[in-house]
């Protein structure tokens, strides 16, 4: 097939469609309509060969992972996902390998009520770049700018799987797992979940956030930046998973504060809203821990008890530094 066939026949789904859709898929351009009184939440991320994924990973799995980070970065701002741009970089154009991508990401999108509006599939080293766009009702949106002293700092679900299979892929970890570990840790790798819905519910509720894509210490700091504070982080309240607890508790806490790809929320909230935010996860049936607050000195500080001070190992994912680089 030829490119335009190409994107005709794996992603111009017309099972997918929006009624703020215009025009989508066929045109220089796609029109939308965004609803009145929201704010358009942009974002876009660039999933590379060896670097954010391994050359061994299925097609599905890097077509849902790529869409997954994005969903994230919109969780993380509060936002419902609308929009999808996809530009995909293969150096063959492979049908079957397309097909299977095209069905992972879509798999997600169906979840999230998403559409497909445009993109560019060209010749060239595999990478992937998706672009989502979201709304926000006007002023609601939620940034890393509002933390404030006395704030608690909480995570969603566990932290530091993904990291650990990282290492097990790399063959970095001299901890053997059974075949139900290992699926469980790829799939955290491999297919993190979006945490729209705590995101939504957050509005007006969270005074910061931000996804834990870079690692907790890494995304965290981003808030204590924005918001001109600090915090104190106990490793003992780290919410870890049964397989990252046979680690010992050195290891694990490394993982959990410095490996990336967890795609978990971190957040602050007023003691006063401490009543709110309960009654507000019931409804989601998800779990967060709280792990801090938020102080008037600037910089992190992490300790394993009063007065004794944990010390990082690690700095979290860097882009221009193979650390944590699929390539052994």
């Amino acid at each position: 097939m030829r490119e335009f066939d190409l994107i005709q026949h794996f992603f111009n789904t017309i099972e997918l469609c929006r009624s703020d859709v215009v025009l989508g898929i066929g045109d220089d351009a796609a029109l939308l309509r965004p609803p009145h009184g929201q704010h358009l939440v942009v974002t876009t991320d660039t999933l590379v060969q060896d670097k954010h994924f391994p050359a061994s990973a299925s097609p599905a799995d890097i077509g849902y992972k790529s869409l997954a980070v994005n969903l994230s970065d919109l969780a993380a701002m509060g936002a419902e996902p609308a929009w999808i741009l996809l530009a995909l970089t293969l150096p063959i154009a492979d049908e079957t390998w397309l097909q299977q991508f095209a069905q992972g990401f879509f798999s997600l999108m169906r979840d999230f009520h998403c559409q497909l509006v445009g993109g560019n599939l060209s010749s060239g080293p595999l990478s992937v770049t998706v672009q989502a766009l979201g709304f926000v009702p006007a002023g609601q949106a939620l940034l890393r700018s509002g933390a404030q002293v006395g704030d608690r700092i909480y995570v969603s679900g566990t932290l530091g799987d993904a990291g650990l299979a990282l290492a097990y892929l790399k063959n970095s970890t001299p901890f053997s797992f059974n075949e139900k570990q290992i699926q469980c840790l790829i799939q955290r790798l491999h297919r993190p979940q979006p945490r729209v819905d705590m995101g939504l519910a957050l509005r007006g509720l969270a005074s910061s956030a931000i996804d834990i894509s870079d690692g907790l210490a890494a995304d965290l700091g981003h808030i204590l930046s924005a918001s001109q504070v600090g915090a104190k982080l106990t490793v003992t309240e780290l919410p870890l998973s049964d397989i990252l607890q046979r680690l010992s508790s050195e290891e694990a806490w490394q993982l959990a504060l410095s490996a990336g790809d967890d795609y978990e929320l971190c957040f602050t909230v007023s003691p006063t809203y401490e009543k709110t935010l309960q009654q507000c996860l019931k409804k989601i049936s998800y779990p967060v821990t709280c792990i801090g607050v938020i102080t008037k000195d600037p910089g992190l500080n992490v300790y394993v008890k009063e007065n004794t001070q944990f010390i990082l190992n690690r700095t979290g994912f860097q882009h221009f530094v193979d650390n944590n680089s699929f390539k052994n």
